[in-house]
């Protein structure tokens, strides 16, 4: 059967919405002093079995594993803003230049779900990208059924990877495993809640692994990562985000996609590797976003279509065919040319695409690999030093939006790319509402505030600091607040400022 004839794709549980966050960058760094997730693990006060005192039952028996993880995977509900049919416009709205839609036209709030899994006890939260992707709000439950609001602390498209953050202590969570030791043919567990069925354990083995399947392609830059762990465990829509654990409960994958004609499982599951997690999730936490470092060449597998392709047998049957080589890159400074054979990554086999992307996303810009390669069938293995797009060995460190509290509204600053999509120059989206007379009034979190009308005029909302500013400024006052929402319907709605 041909690849053609299987719909792949990815277990969508929600795919549109705002960002969803309760603290700034300052925050995590003044309260975190771990900065990577293997330091929160280990000095988590939570006890989990440890390898040397982990003893498989006789036989095959999933209960141990199962107890352990399903408290610790959660059910994630995404909520986005819908725009309505809208009406004609009444003298009011002409004056604003904002359309107040009637109930039937007002914005309604649409939900999708899928699954998370806690990856400390302090409330960080691992799940996949397009399950929060431009999020209004992101909802948590717990096998308990207690309730959180997450914030989003940092998304990975190019991994289909989110981290997020509840604020919580002492919360049950899931120890990482080791994915590079993980056989084909192991027992594994694959814990989510398909189609909102809560807390579903499901069983199978590793079919493989360093799968490409694609459904990543055509991001930008071209620098997406697929190297999936291949499980026959069964995983439906809602199961996205999920957890896939070996028999002592360790974290071995997020399930993210599934092989299938028809939406549902066919047999074949896929699940983003620890391997690449455990970094994305560290990058995250410390820097707001993730540290690419890049080798600098263009690369295939090595199989009978290229040989053909070239009119000529390359000498070996698996392995990365060079194809181009950037110019200043770490790969064209360690001497590799086009034609080479990358069979090895810092002496790992690297038999296929895949693999090298693996073994090569672990690493950030400035780290050193060795990298192993044929030239008319001699190995040679030289040192290049991995740098980022943009072509240096720089760190990026992304700052969380500013925020700003009024009155048991938090707010916070829109970020770049929404402001580029709404065509709009600043503003300060509603990020949570604890005050009854604005919810009456028709606030709702996601929406944007762009502008105020008081008693001395209007005021352009330049972010969240400054609407901070106005409110105050026009306290015991009536005022109009005109914006718009994330889907690009505008709106307004008149509050008291107490």
């Amino acid at each position: 059967m041909n690849k053609g004839q299987f719909f792949l794709g990815i277990i969508v549980a929600s795919m549109i919405g705002g960002i969803i966050a309760l603290a700034g960058a300052s925050y995590l760094s003044k309260q975190n002093s771990a900065t990577n997730f293997t330091d929160k693990q280990n000095t988590s006060l939570v006890n989990w079995l440890s390898d040397d005192k982990f003893i498989v039952p006789e036989g095959i028996n999933f209960v141990a594993s199962a107890e352990q993880v399903t408290p610790a995977v959660v059910h994630v509900k995404s909520s986005v803003t819908v725009a309505q049919q809208q009406r004609g416009m009444d003298p009011l709205e002409e004056l604003f230049g904002f359309r107040q839609p009637d109930r039937r036209g007002a914005p309604r709030q649409g939900q999708s779900s899928g699954s998370g899994v806690i990856i400390s006890e302090d409330g960080y939260i691992v799940t996949n990208n397009h399950v929060i992707e431009n999020a209004t709000k992101v909802d948590i439950s717990l096998s308990d059924n207690t309730r959180y609001t997450a914030r989003v602390i940092g998304t990975d498209p190019t991994t289909d990877l989110a981290l997020l953050k509840v604020e919580a202590k002492g919360l049950p969570y899931v120890k990482f495993g080791d994915s590079d030791q993980v056989k084909v043919g192991e027992w594994v567990l694959a814990v989510g809640n398909p189609f909102d069925l809560t807390s579903t354990v499901t069983a199978g083995i590793i079919s493989a692994k360093a799968r490409n399947i694609g459904i990543l392609r055509d991001l930008e830059n071209n620098l997406q990562i697929e190297s999936f762990l291949q499980t026959d465990a069964v995983v439906n829509p809602g199961n996205s985000g999920g957890a896939l654990v070996n028999l002592k409960g360790e974290l071995i994958g997020i399930n993210t996609a599934i092989a299938s004609r028809t939406g549902t499982f066919n047999g074949y599951a896929f699940a983003v590797p620890t391997s690449i997690v455990k970094k994305v999730m560290d990058d995250l936490l410390e820097y707001g976003t993730v540290q690419r470092g890049i080798l600098g060449v263009t690369i295939r597998n090595v199989n009978p279509e290229l040989e053909e392709e070239l009119n000529k047998t390359l000498g070996v049957s698996r392995g990365v065919y060079v194809s181009g080589v950037n110019d200043g890159s770490g790969g064209a400074e360690a001497g590799l040319k086009e034609g080479d054979i990358i069979v090895g990554i810092d002496g790992v086999e690297t038999e296929s695409v895949a693999r090298l992307q693996e073994m090569v996303a672990r690493k950030r810009p400035g780290d050193k690999v060795e990298v192993a390669y044929l030239r008319n069938g001699k190995e040679t293995k030289v040192k290049a030093t991995l740098k980022n797009i943009s072509g240096d060995t720089k760190i990026i460190r992304k700052e969380l939006p500013k925020r700003a509290t009024f009155e048991g509204i938090i707010f916070e600053d829109v970020k770049d790319d929404l402001k580029n999509r709404l065509s709009i120059s600043g503003g300060a989206s509603i990020i949570s509402i604890n005050n009854e007379e604005w919810r009456k009034s028709g606030a709702k979190v996601g929406f944007i505030i762009t502008s105020v009308i008081g008693s001395d005029g209007r005021y352009r909302i330049s972010g969240a600091e400054d609407l901070n500013n106005v409110l105050a400024d026009n306290k015991g006052e009536e005022v109009v607040i005109l914006g718009v929402y994330p889907s690009g319907q505008e709106y307004y709605f008149e509050v008291k400022i107490k």
